[in-house]
Parts: C-alpha cells; structure tokens; sequence
C-alpha cells in the first residue's frame, strides 16, 4: 500500500489549483476576445449599444447609434452611415438632420482591495508496515485581490432625419445618401 503523506496531499492540492487556475485564465482570455472582436457598428443588442430607429412620420426617422467610448467623431460617422442606409433602404436619395444631439455618459469605477480566508479539511491516510491510521487535518487558505478601478464612458447620438427624392435642399445639414454611404462604409 502507498504510503500518503503531507507533502504528497499538499503537492497534489498545488497541482488541482494550478491546473483550474490555468484552465480559469484560457476561459476568462476566450470570453474577452468574443468581446472585443465584435464590430462597433451593428443593430443595438440587449446593452443597446449598437444603432436603432424609429419612424416618425411617413418620411421622417429618429436614428441613435450608443458605443462604448468617448469617439464622438466615430459614433457620428455610424449615426450618419445608418441614416444614409435607411434613406437608401426607403428608396430616397437624400436625407437632412433636422436635430442632432450628443449625449456622453462617464462613470468613474474606484479601486477596490478584496481579502478573504477559507477553512476546511483534508483527510490523509498514513500507513505503515502494518497497519494505516487516517485522520483530518485542517487547512486554511488565505486570499486577497486588487482592482484598480478605470473609467468607462459612452456615447450617443440622436439625430432626426428627414428623406427626400429629386433636387436636395441647399442647406448645410442635407446629404446625399449614396455619398455618405460610399465615403463611411469603408471605414467600418
């Protein structure tokens, strides 16, 4: 019979935490890239970032687009690209911006220290020649865990648009919309 020790159960405990350590860390490295490879400019998800629309009237559309950041240039530039799809998308060729409002959240996360204690018991089975004699001995194990805490900021632009066809308005806040959409969706 193998005889089992201290240093045996201590080592294979080690190697169990390591092991699940690991095994947390590949997890926890796959659920952030699925994060992050996802592209900004998309339709609004459960979090709402993303753009959305709303018909107002028979040619008149509110467009939001929210992203996670502080790029208002950017978040911009995917309100007005969805503008020029669903005027396209309505079979108009134009749209103007009768408003147009920026809206930036910022929320400052603080530093956080977590510390914790845990108590349990290992059963260790000692043998000899003869006989085995097994017991528990307790164990104890002592954790701590910093965040550093960052800010986290979003972005949303609400514009209303209104669709034509035919001549545009001379106006400075009219826009064909197969130019825009030639112009941003290679950016995205």
């Amino acid at each position: 019979m193998q005889r089992i020790n201290k240093e045996t159960v201590i080592s294979v405990d080690m190697k169990f935490c390591l092991q699940a350590a690991f095994l947390l860390s590949l997890l926890f490295a796959g659920l952030l890239t699925a994060c992050t490879s996802q592209s900004d400019y998309r339709a609004a998800n459960g979090s709402g970032f993303g753009y959305t629309e709303r018909q107002i009237s028979a040619d008149q559309y509110r467009v939001n687009f929210k992203a996670r950041g502080d790029d208002t240039g950017r978040a911009t530039d995917y309100a007005m690209l969805r503008a020029s799809e669903l005027t396209i998308e309505k079979g108009y060729d134009w749209f103007d911006i009768a408003s147009r409002d920026t809206l930036v959240n910022r929320e400052q996360v603080t530093p956080a220290v977590q510390t914790g204690f845990d108590s349990g018991s290992v059963i260790v089975q000692d043998c000899g020649l003869l006989t085995c004699r097994t017991y528990q001995r307790p164990t104890r194990q002592y954790h701590t865990s910093m965040y550093l805490g960052d800010s986290r900021s979003e972005v949303e632009i609400i514009m209303e648009i209104r669709m034509g066809t035919g001549v545009r308005p001379s106006n400075t806040q009219s826009y064909d919309a197969l130019e825009v959409f030639r112009n941003l969706k290679p950016g995205i």
